[in-house]
C-alpha cells in the first residue's frame, strides 16, 4: 500500500509516497520533467514488496511547495540540495536510485557526493552522455550560449497542454498511454508563476552537460550497479545515452525498449521485473 506523506526540509515542504516495509532494501525514485512522482503510480507496486520506496515531488513540481522565485533560485544544484536534505531527514543511509529525465542530473550529482551510500543506479532515459542528446539540443545549446529574452519566451512553449501530451505519446503504439499522466502535468505547469521557474531550470540545464564529465568519472572510479533501461523511441535522450554507460561501466546492464520517453506509461510491469531481478542479482553479489 502506498501512502503520502509531507515533511518540512530547510522550510520547504517536500511531498513523497512511500510503499513497502522499514525493513527491506531502500529504493529512492526522482522523476522528470514536467511531471512528478505520480509517474512512478503503475511501477511501486510492482517493487512494493521487496524495497522501501520512497518517492520525492521535487521544490516546484507535483504536491511539494513551489517557493517563490525570489526566495528560491531554480537551479538543479539548489533542487540537488533539497533532495540531499531530503534523503538526510527521512535517515536513509543506504539506498539505489532510480532517475529520469531531470531525476537524472540531480540524482547523479548526489551519487558522486555521497557513493558509499549508493547501492545501486536504475537510469530510465536518464541521460549523463553527450551521445545521448537527440536532436533538438542544439537549440538549446544556442540559447545557453545566447540567452536572449527572445530565445527564453520561446521555450513557453515546452509547457503546453499538447507538447506535455506530445511527451508522453510520441514513440508509442497507438491508444497504449492512459490521459491521466499528461493531463496531471498540464495542470501542475499552468500554476501561477510556474513558468518563470521552469523557464529557469531550462537554463541552468546547461550547468548538467557541463558536469556529464564529472558524472563519468564518478561511474569509471566506483563502477556502482546499474541498469539501464531506456524507451528507444525517445527523442530527447536518445538510445545512444543507454549504450554509453557500457564505456565507463563494461558490467552495467542496458535494455532498449519499444516505446517512448516516459517508458512506465507503456511498460512500467516490465521495468519493474528488470528491477527487481537486477537488484537481486547485485544484491546477492554483495
Amino acid at each position: 500500500m502506498t501512502t503520502y506523506h509531507t515533511v518540512d526540509v530547510n522550510g520547504i515542504d517536500i511531498f513523497y509516497r512511500q510503499a513497502g516495509r522499514t525493513d527491506k532494501p531502500v529504493i529512492v525514485l526522482l522523476h522528470g520533467f514536467p511531471s512528478a512522482s505520480h509517474m512512478f503510480r503503475d511501477l511501486i507496486p510492482v517493487l512494493e514488496n521487496d524495497f522501501l520506496v520512497i518517492a520525492p515531488d521535487f521544490p516546484g513540481f507535483g504536491n511539494s511547495l513551489s517557493p517563490d522565485r525570489a526566495g528560491f533560485t531554480y537551479t538543479f544544484e539548489n533542487i540537488t540540495h533539497i533532495m540531499e536534505c531530503f534523503i538526510c531527514k527521512l535517515k536513509l543511509t543506504q539506498y539505489a536510485l532510480y532517475v529520469f529525465d531531470y531525476g537524472a542530473p540531480i540524482g547523479f550529482r548526489i551519487a558522486m557526493r555521497n557513493p558509499e551510500r549508493i547501492t545501486a543506479i536504475v537510469s530510465q532515459n536518464g541521460n549523463v552522455y553527450r551521445e545521448g542528446l537527440g536532436e533538438k539540443w542544439a537549440a538549446r545549446e544556442d540559447f545557453w550560449q545566447n540567452p536572449t529574452q527572445e530565445k527564453r519566451e520561446s521555450y513557453r512553449t515546452a509547457f503546453a497542454p499538447t507538447t506535455i501530451k506530445n511527451q508522453y505519446v510520441d514513440g508509442t503504439k497507438d491508444n497504449l498511454v492512459s490521459p491521466d499522466g499528461y493531463i496531471l502535468d498540464s495542470a501542475y505547469m499552468s500554476r501561477p508563476g510556474n513558468d518563470e521557474k521552469q523557464l529557469d531550470l531550462i537554463y541552468d540545464y546547461r550547468t548538467n552537460v557541463k558536469m556529464y564529465p564529472q558524472f563519468q568519472h564518478y561511474l569509471r572510479e566506483h563502477q556502482p550497479p546499474l541498469l539501464a533501461v531506456w524507451g528507444k523511441n525517445d527523442v530527447s535522450f536518445i538510445p545512444a545515452g543507454a549504450e554509453a554507460f557500457k564505456r565507463d561501466l563494461p558490467n552495467s546492464e542496458i535494455h532498449l525498449l519499444d516505446t517512448g520517453h516516459f517508458a512506465l506509461e507503456t511498460h512500467a510491469k516490465e521495468i519493474g521485473e528488470l528491477m527487481l531481478g537486477f537488484l537481486e542479482k547485485h544484491s546477492t553479489a554483495d
